[in-house]
């Protein structure tokens, strides 16, 4: 009995420690969420920071990203944001790998580990069925034994007494057997049911409980050799992504090392060269003499006094502004009277008047005179005022240095070069869509285009002047600016195509010095513009963007030039909304594209896309 209790303590102290097995692990779980969770908040504020520091679009702070420091820096931010992924990939790898897997074994080890402590019950409250039973068996025997020994002695005793009658002896006789009977079956019981007892004894304790042990072991066996797997897998996760990690890191280094503080400085250096040259020597002015007081011939400018004196050029830096001198000592050494610069070497404009007598010599000066010339305009000295302001500058850029307005006309050329083109291919798909109106009657009414094509035609007008305008002030740049060693810049084909024998030159305004405006116009003769290969700016063409999705309502047989079948029901991609003549152009993938009638699509169109 003593023993049968000890068992039961020793049942209770597993329960108990297999209980704390599964806390621990239930911990561990905890414990790898918590991880989970910090690397997922990590990534994030990495992500975050990445963000709050990229340049915005479409923004001064982009331009700014040209330089190699700052593309370095761009880089860096590039690759936090991949390091960033790779604590995201850790926290999905252990929440896989270990809390899922870990959680669904704890609830495995929940059910093995009741059922192995029931098995244990069960056996333990069969055994002592069995010990009630044998103690029973055992009291019943010790009684019967003790109730025919009364009996025995009580025959004894009635046998003696003389006096007792021969039946009472006998009775008593029969009684005294009848007890010995009982207490023998009861003796027969007792030994059968020790008999019984001692082998379920024997197999309970050699048998079942060992199995029942020795199942408990192994799922306390397994556990710890579970715990001891995730604890390795933890480390495992981490370490795959180090050489992810690694090669991020080494991404950040390679941008760094690639910063070049020569070429930073060379690009700032293009970003504000002027196309200025530095100013020539002050010659001594004597004024010991009496005498008017005048200017040397190797001063910035000649007098102010006789507006019919010829300027001299002995000197070839003679009369080249520098940008920094101040206004007043600037204003004081321009004392010649203002000669206008010249125009593009082009026709002059109808509205072109010449701005007084033209020297003499113009067709023979030299080209350092010319910009001396150009520089030392009145509107120049408050170019760089209004450029501090931040005013809005005129519609030439003339209140900027030389090499920025030539990098800013460009510029603008190219852009309307750009609109150029979108303005005729739009003009194109509307002749394309005016032909096959034209050719199938019932698809749309060809003159409804027509006022759009005219429209179209005026934009495309309107832009080439522009275009011609521009390239006119930018001629007149690259003929003042100092020869260039690089290739010469190409001009566009629509404007070539307009100007075969030369570029038109345009009505400028200049101000002069006595405060008034003035138009100039070129007396040069024209000058032939390369040939160019700008129409291959235009030869990949790309497609149009979807702007929506439509459902075929009805199979329409797009039989003709342009059209496009479709099966009722089919999704497609919408490119073009209908324009009023009852056509949407749809897409079905990259190479088939065309017409179908409005009335038989349903059209979704994109909310981005509608309120572009």
């Amino acid at each position: 009995l003593f023993f049968f209790f000890s068992l039961q303590d020793q049942f209770d102290n597993l329960e108990k420690h297999t209980q704390w097995g599964i806390d621990v692990l239930e911990k561990y779980i905890k414990f790898v969420k918590e991880r989970t969770e910090i690397e997922l908040s990590y990534a994030k504020q990495l992500r975050n920071l990445s963000k709050k520091y990229q340049p915005k679009k479409n923004s001064k702070e982009e331009e700014e990203y040209r330089y190699t420091s700052t593309r370095a820096f761009l880089a860096t931010l590039n690759e936090m944001n991949d390091y960033a992924g790779q604590h995201e990939v850790i926290s999905e790898n252990m929440t896989s790998l270990i809390t899922g897997e870990l959680t669904r074994y704890v609830q495995e080890l929940k059910q093995e580990r009741k059922s192995h402590f029931h098995d244990g019950r069960k056996a333990q409250q069969h055994i002592e069925t069995c010990w009630k039973q044998l103690e029973a068996s055992k009291r019943r025997f010790e009684r019967d034994c003790k109730e025919a020994d009364r009996a025995q002695q009580y025959f004894e005793k009635m046998d003696a007494d003389i006096n007792v009658t021969k039946a009472d002896v006998e009775k008593a006789r029969q009684q005294a057997q009848l007890r010995h009977q009982m207490a023998e079956d009861s003796k027969a019981e007792y030994s059968s049911t020790l008999q019984k007892f001692n082998s379920e004894q024997h197999e309970h304790y050699y048998t079942h409980i060992p199995n029942i042990f020795q199942k408990i072991q192994e799922m306390e066996e397994r556990r710890i050799v579970r715990i001891g797997e995730s604890m390795k897998t933890f480390a495992e996760v981490d370490r795959q992504v180090i050489p992810i990690i690694g090669k991020c890191l080494d991404e950040i280094t390679k941008a760094a090392e690639s910063v070049d503080h020569k070429n930073d400085s060379q690009m700032v250096i293009e970003a504000f060269k002027s196309g200025f040259e530095p100013p020539g020597d002050i010659d001594f002015e004597d004024f010991t003499q009496p005498m008017k007081r005048t200017v040397s011939e190797s001063s910035l400018s000649n007098s102010r006094g006789d507006g019919k004196s010829e300027p001299k050029f002995g000197s070839k830096s003679k009369g080249k502004l520098w940008p920094f001198i101040k206004k007043n000592k600037l204003m004081s050494l321009l004392t010649s009277p203002h000669q206008p610069p010249p125009p593009p070497p082009a026709s002059a404009s109808p509205s072109a008047v010449p701005n007084g007598p033209q020297s003499p010599k113009q067709q023979k000066e030299p080209l350092s005179h010319r910009f001396n010339e150009f520089m030392t305009s009145k509107p120049k000295i408050h170019c760089f005022r209004s450029l501090k302001r931040g005013g809005a500058g005129p519609e030439d850029f003339s209140n900027l240095p030389p090499e920025q307005r030539r990098k800013k006309l460009q510029q603008k050329v190219d852009e309307l070069n750009r609109d150029i083109q979108k303005e005729m291919d739009q003009r194109d798909a509307l002749t394309k869509m005016k032909d096959v109106y034209i050719k199938n009657p019932q698809m749309g009414d060809a003159a409804s285009v027509d006022h759009r094509l005219a429209e179209l035609g005026q934009n495309i007008e309107k832009l080439r002047l522009e275009v011609q305008k521009f390239e006119g002030w930018l001629a007149e740049v690259e003929g003042r600016l100092p020869a260039r060693t690089e290739q010469p810049r190409r001009q566009s084909g629509v404007y070539e195509a307009q100007n075969p024998s030369g570029v038109n030159s345009c009505a400028q305004d200049r101000e002069s010095p006595d405060g008034s405006y003035t138009e100039e116009q070129s007396q040069e003769t024209e000058m032939k513009v390369p040939a160019t290969d700008f129409d291959d700016e235009f030869d990949d063409e790309e497609p149009l963007p979807t702007i929506g999705t439509c459902k075929a309502l009805y199979t329409f047989e797009g039989q003709n030039e342009g059209t496009i079948s479709v099966a009722e029901g089919e999704m497609l991609y919408v490119i073009e909304e209908d324009k009023g003549d009852g056509w949407t152009r749809i897409r079905r993938n990259e190479d088939e594209e065309g017409y179908v009638p409005t009335s038989y699509v349903e059209v979704y169109l994109d909310k981005n896309a509608k309120g572009a």
